[in-house]
């Protein structure tokens, strides 16, 4: 019985790790097409995991939001921050943080 249980909990930990790794997966791609869009450079070509915690969706299903935190430039030779919201598995947000534009 022990054995069994131990089991579940292996498995539904591997099942958030593969979550995790997919959510952050769309949260780099969201940053990568966004600096893409506003010929920005995504500095790193990485994302940080800041925060988790349930919300629902626009379609009111309750699941997992996850934040991540990226660095860009607009010259190469600066770094402001932006952020990506990603509910379950789909980029929902981008923001970044204002730059002037030349």
């Amino acid at each position: 019985m022990a054995e069994a249980v131990a089991l579940l909990l292996l498995g539904a930990a591997v099942a958030v790790w593969i979550d995790a790794l997919r959510a952050r997966e769309a949260a780099l791609d969201a940053g990568r097409k966004a600096c893409e869009r506003y010929g920005l450079q995504l500095l790193d070509d990485t994302v940080a995991f800041v925060r988790l915690r349930f919300a629902r969706d626009e379609d009111g299903r309750l699941g997992l939001q996850r934040l991540y935190t990226f660095e860009f430039s607009e010259n190469g030779s600066n770094r402001r921050s932006g952020a990506i919201r990603v509910h379950g598995r789909r980029a929902e947000d981008v923001q970044l943080e204002p730059y002037p534009v030349h």
